[in-house]
């Protein structure tokens, strides 16, 4: 397996963003995307949003999936608040887990599965995390369920983690192929979550320049009340 680079590595923090002003749009209007309810958190459906280049890759990779398949939108934008919550929340966890562990070592850790709030790439309307389901919307084998920690699927979370079955690596497979061909970039603790235009996908694509950085949705009653603590929280 080749260096996974995670959220928290400096390199990440490095990139410059040059915001381009791209605006945040909901892909329920005529994109024809599937969108899954699970991550609805407030009336205005903030996770429903992304930046319009974002979302016309995601388009795009949905006509190169094979007969009998679709895209399944879970989640993109994230409030800034939201994403510091789940950060925070996952941190607290593992350090109960491990209070031997440094503060960096959480950090590190953390970003496994919740991007640090300063790059979160969800907060930038610039991720997506999504799956595949087939004509009558079921998910199809991924491995995991989609917010499976490390922890919980002894790293099958991992998009190329070698303990799932050949049905899943094949689905997998079959995602990857279409989102990388649309130019997007993978975080590959995630098998679910996929970027394009953020710090994360500039590293990863030789991009010199990031061209989302957070952002606000410019939306009235946006949540400011989140999950209680016993929900999961899901990932970078």
């Amino acid at each position: 397996m080749s260096e996974i680079i995670l959220m928290s590595d400096a390199r990440v923090a490095a990139v410059p963003v040059q915001e381009c002003g791209e605006r945040l749009v909901d892909v329920r209007g005529g994109s024809a995307l599937l969108v899954d309810e699970r991550k609805q958190q407030d009336s205005a459906g903030a996770f429903t949003y992304l930046r319009a280049g974002v979302l016309d890759r995601l388009v795009k990779a949905q006509e190169l999936l094979p007969g009998g398949m679709q895209l399944l939108f879970v989640e993109g934008y994230r409030p800034p608040s939201l994403q510091r919550h789940y950060f925070d929340k996952y941190s607290a966890r593992l350090r109960t887990d491990h209070p031997e562990w440094s503060a960096e070592q959480v950090r590190s850790a953390a970003s496994r599965f919740v991007s640090p709030p300063e790059i979160a790439p969800h907060s930038a309307g610039a991720a997506v995390d999504l799956t595949l389901a087939d004509d009558e919307g079921h998910e199809l084998d991924m491995g995991t369920r989609m917010n499976a920690t490390p922890e919980e699927s002894a790293g099958a979370c991992y998009t190329q983690a070698d303990n799932i079955s050949g049905e899943a690596r094949s689905h997998r497979d079959i995602l990857g192929a279409a989102l990388t061909a649309v130019g997007m970039v993978n975080y590959p603790t995630e098998w679910w979550h996929w970027s394009y235009g953020d710090r994360y996908w500039a590293l990863q694509s030789g991009a010199k320049v990031a061209h989302y950085g957070a952002k606000d949705l410019d939306r009235p009653h946006v949540a400011t009340r989140w999950p209680s603590p016993e929900a999961q929280p899901w990932q970078a």
